[in-house]
C-alpha cells in the first residue's frame, strides 16, 4: 500500500493533569519507542502486570469516523480531542492497518488492536459508546521508532521488503 498525500494527521492531543478533564491540544508530540508520548505524563512509560511496555502507548481515530458518529441522532458536533484520542487522522482506514507498522511524521507506530470505548464516551453523548463499539473508535498503537509528529504529517504504511534476492553475477 502506497502512502496517499491525503492520509494525514489532523490534530494532536494529550491527557490533562487531572483525570477526566478534556484532552489538551498539542502542536507536536514527541513519541518515544516502547514508552509512548513524552508530553503525556499520565500515560508515558506505563507497563503491564508483567513489567512489559504497555500496548496502549498512542491512540488514533479517523476524523471521518468521528463525523459519522456526530451525524447520529442525539450525538451532535464532536470537537477535536473530545473523543479522547491522541492522534486524529484524515484519509486513512486505521482498522485496515492493524498489525502493520506505520510511519507518522518521524515516528513509526505498530497498530496493535481496535480501541475499546470507555464510559466517558457515554458521558459525552448518550449512545456514543454503543456507536463506537466493534472497531469504530480507532486503534491503539505502540511506538516502534521514536520521532516527532505534527499536524499535517503524512501517514504511510511501511512496505515490508519481500524475500531477499541475490544480486545477479
Amino acid at each position: 500500500m502506497q502512502a496517499s498525500p491525503l492520509c494525514r494527521v489532523a490534530s494532536l492531543h494529550i491527557h490533562p493533569p487531572v483525570a477526566g478533564e478534556r484532552l489538551l491540544e498539542a502542536a507536536e508530540l514527541n513519541l518515544v519507542a516502547d514508552k509512548g508520548i513524552q508530553e503525556d505524563k499520565r500515560y508515558f512509560g506505563r507497563t503491564n502486570r508483567q513489567g512489559q511496555p504497555s500496548k496502549r502507548q498512542v491512540t488514533l481515530i479517523e476524523r471521518e469516523v468521528i463525523q459519522t458518529h456526530a451525524a447520529a441522532p442525539a450525538i451532535g458536533d464532536l470537537d477535536p480531542g473530545q473523543v479522547r484520542s491522541n492522534i486524529e487522522t484524515t484519509g486513512v482506514d486505521l482498522i485496515a492497518l492493524l498489525g502493520r507498522d506505520v510511519q507518522i511524521g518521524e515516528a513509526i507506530l505498530r497498530f496493535v488492536e481496535p480501541r475499546t470505548p470507555c464510559h466517558k464516551m457515554e458521558a459525552l453523548a448518550r449512545g456514543l459508546r454503543a456507536l463506537m463499539e466493534n472497531g469504530r473508535q480507532g486503534v491503539i498503537a505502540t511506538v516502534v521508532r521514536s520521532g516527532r509528529v505534527r499536524p499535517g504529517d503524512v501517514i504511510a504504511p511501511i512496505v515490508s521488503a519481500g524475500p531477499s534476492q541475490s544480486a545477479p553475477n
